[in-house]
This record gives C-alpha cells, structure tokens and sequence, in this order.
C-alpha cells in the first residue's frame, strides 16, 4: 500500500457522540487518504464492540444524569467521555500497522508542552501510575484506525460513577465479551502550571500535529459527507439494536 499521500486533517466540530463514532467508520472505509481527526462529546460512555451494557455501565447513574451509552466499531474497553477530554482519530493506509507509532506521537505532543508521561504495554498513557490516555485499533481492507482520549479537564466524579459495576454477573451463554481493565486515572491539566481552556488545549494539539506531520491538509467533511455520516448514524450507531442488541 503506497502512504505517500496528503494527510487530512479534520477539526470535527460535531459533539454528538452516534455522529462522531459513525463518522470513523465513514473515513475508515470511505476515503482513500491518511487522517487525523480530534472530536470531543457531550457527557457519555463509549463500550468496546464486545462488551456488555450489564457489566461495564452503572446504568443507574448514567440514566439519573442523562449521560449517553455508544457503542464504537472498535474494540478494547468501556471510557467516559465529557467536553474536558480530546479524542484523536488516527487512520492510514498500510499493510503492517504499527500502532505503538500514534501512542510515541501523542506522547511526543505531550512533552513538548512539558508533560512528563509514559506508554503502558496496553497502549495507554499514563502520568505516573495514573492514566490520561487510552487506546483502541480495528484494521479495515488495507487501512488501520488507532484511537484515544486524552483526559484534560474530564468530570473524573462522573467518569468514576459511570463505570462503577458492583454486581458481577454470569458468564455469556453465547458468543464472548471482553471485560474492561480498571485504572486509576488523571486530568493533563493537573500537570500544567498555567493550564489553558480546553479549547486552547485542543489548538496546541492541532498546531503540534499540523507542524509535524509532513504532507497535511486541513479538511472539514462537506454536506454530501456529513449527510451520509448521519445516515450511518440513524441506522446503526444511534439504534438500541446497535448499543444493547449486543449484549451477550
């Protein structure tokens, strides 16, 4: 797979966390370019593709705070997800994907604005034993998705509540789930003296990419795009089929 092409780069505007994840699978499988595209969400959980609501949802807390439940087209395990954490889409044509190459670039970014932090063998990143980042990845045709979050200024009282299960349930009778790995977690904004707004936070990681990547492109999905997105959206990631149909 030839990866000399321009990589777009995509500001996503859009807060709406079904549109969001169905515009992943959109670029993943629709566009033929490399892609980076940050994207934050209204309050919500986000489950693994094989995960269970039961086991990984504190169903009660996120009804009685109107947080909402996704599922993504990814695997890995259940996060939270609030206006103060950023997420990086990363997409690109090739045969042997190197996913431990979009963790050492977010790290590069983070200790360029003075963020001592390190990679975990799980592709996270953590500050100490605490964690502001985690990852997960799906490979298409000839293309890979890597993404994450990186906590800044997340609700960490929601983001706690929200994934507190205490009943442990039975084992699946059909088909198998994958249980989320607990970690203790952090906000980056913490570890800044002059810590900026979130938004200003979100700039720094567009500049530091726009100035380190080599072909790139700003690029915002057009009408026709986002049309399909919402599209997707309505048909698959916003169903209750989708999110609980799942469930084992």
């Amino acid at each position: 797979v030839q990866n000399n092409m321009n990589t777009l780069i995509i500001n996503n505007p859009f807060t709406d966390i079904y549109f969001n994840l169905a515009a992943e699978e959109f670029l993943l499988k629709n566009r033929p370019e490399n892609i980076l595209m940050l994207w934050q969400n209204t309050p919500s959980v986000v489950l693994g593709k094989h995960q269970r609501v039961e086991t990984e949802i504190n169903l009660t807390y996120v009804k009685d705070k109107q947080i909402r439940i996704a599922r993504r087209y990814s695997g890995g395990g259940t996060v939270y997800h609030d206006l103060g954490n950023l997420n990086l889409t990363f997409i690109e044509n090739t045969n042997v994907p190197d996913f431990e190459k979009y963790t050492r670039k977010t790290l590069e970014f983070l200790n360029s604005i003075g963020v001592q932090a390190q990679k975990d063998t799980r592709l996270g990143i953590n500050i100490g034993h605490l964690k502001i980042s985690g990852s997960a990845q799906c490979i298409y045709k000839t293309r890979c998705m890597y993404h994450c979050t990186l906590l800044y200024d997340t609700n960490l009282t929601a983001l706690t509540a929200s994934l507190a299960v205490s009943r442990i349930l039975p084992a699946p009778k059909t088909g198998y789930s994958v249980a989320s790995v607990k970690s203790p977690v952090t906000n980056i904004s913490k570890y800044l003296q002059y810590p900026p707004d979130t938004d200003d936070f979100k700039n720094q990681v567009l500049a530091f990419f726009l100035n380190t990547m080599p072909q790139k492109q700003i690029y915002n999905l057009n009408p026709d795009e986002i049309n399909r997105v919402e599209q997707l959206k309505n048909e698959k990631y916003a169903t209750t089929q989708w999110i609980f149909g799942k469930d084992f």
